[in-house]
């Protein structure tokens, strides 16, 4: 499960699930993949991105799910947490980086020190700030087999660097992946916004996150969904979604994210495999959906 793929960039379109953003209670989890087993994905991101306090799924049960996730045939990797505040949980991300089976998706470059140290394939996860060529050529000689493209860049930005790393490197030798449905991961704080928001501090929480499974929205004074408040991240306010862009996504990479939702995830992906156009467009609603970025405009817009 370990190796890595040397023939990673194909002409096939695969798509991801992505780990899940939000804190839900275990069985909530259990039953989602449960779910997702019978899925049609081929990649199934797994684990907790967002905060370390959120232990309603200890590490042995997510390498559980994984081993389901793989006995159902589709790849499973393990996630690692984006901002690392102790020294416990740099303890917690070596444990995970070693644990044998899966690969990992790097959100700090912490969990890529340790992967690159023990020579083992790995993915770059969104959280992994790179905008340029350079980068992305140190990443592949440390083992990096695919590329999570930061959520902010657009379609003109990705075919730049790609056009600039075959032009330093040669040919692109591993994957490249889109965010392309979800409410968008902007940022990362050591301050929890949920907490604050009911006037608990960080350390005594009360865990306050479980009663927000969708995050807390905030509104402009115009009403306008602005934002999403998930603990200590910000998520955008409309969910991305780049069914109308597909085509040109799928020009561009070889993966296609989708970021999990309380909603029926198996007809959100139903719906991007499509072949009917029309369909797709008519799954796009301006009023919540957003494309901005992909486009190069402000991300809260969107192209028609």
């Amino acid at each position: 499960m370990l190796d890595s793929d040397t023939s990673l960039v194909s002409k096939t379109t695969r798509f991801a699930l992505g780990p899940i953003l939000y804190f839900w209670d275990r069985t909530t989890v259990a039953n989602f993949y449960s779910d997702v087993q019978s899925h049609d994905f081929d990649i199934v991101y797994l684990g907790e991105t967002v905060c370390s306090k959120r232990r309603q799924v200890s590490y042995s049960e997510w390498l559980d799910l994984a081993f389901l996730i793989t006995a159902s045939g589709k790849q499973a990797v393990l996630s690692s947490l984006v901002l690392i505040e102790a020294k416990s949980e740099l303890m917690a991300l070596k444990r995970l980086c070693e644990n044998n089976q899966f690969w990992v998706e790097a959100n700090d470059i912490a969990a890529i020190h340790f992967l690159a140290e023990q020579k083992l394939p790995f993915v770059a996860g969104p959280a992994i700030n790179i905008y340029n060529h350079h980068s992305l050529k140190q990443l592949r000689d440390l083992g990096m087999q695919r590329w999570v493209m930061p959520v902010e860049l657009s379609q003109q930005w990705l075919k730049d660097i790609k056009q600039q790393y075959r032009s330093a490197y040669g040919d692109i030798d591993f994957e490249i992946e889109v965010f392309a449905y979800g409410h968008l991961p902007l940022a990362y704080s050591a301050r929890c916004f949920t907490a604050r928001s009911e006037s608990r501090p960080k350390d005594d929480c009360a865990f306050c996150c479980l009663n927000y499974p969708k995050g807390r929205v905030i509104r402009s004074q115009d009403n306008q969904d602005l934002f999403v408040m998930n603990g200590i991240q910000t998520l955008s306010g409309k969910c991305y979604n780049l069914i109308k862009d597909l085509h040109d996504v799928q020009a561009e990479a070889q993966v296609i994210r989708l970021s999990p939702e309380q909603l029926d995830m198996a007809q959100i992906l139903k719906q991007f495999k499509e072949s009917d156009t029309l369909a797709k467009q008519n799954y796009y609603q301006q009023e919540f959906h957003s494309n901005g970025y992909w486009r190069a405009i402000a991300g809260i817009n969107t192209v028609s």
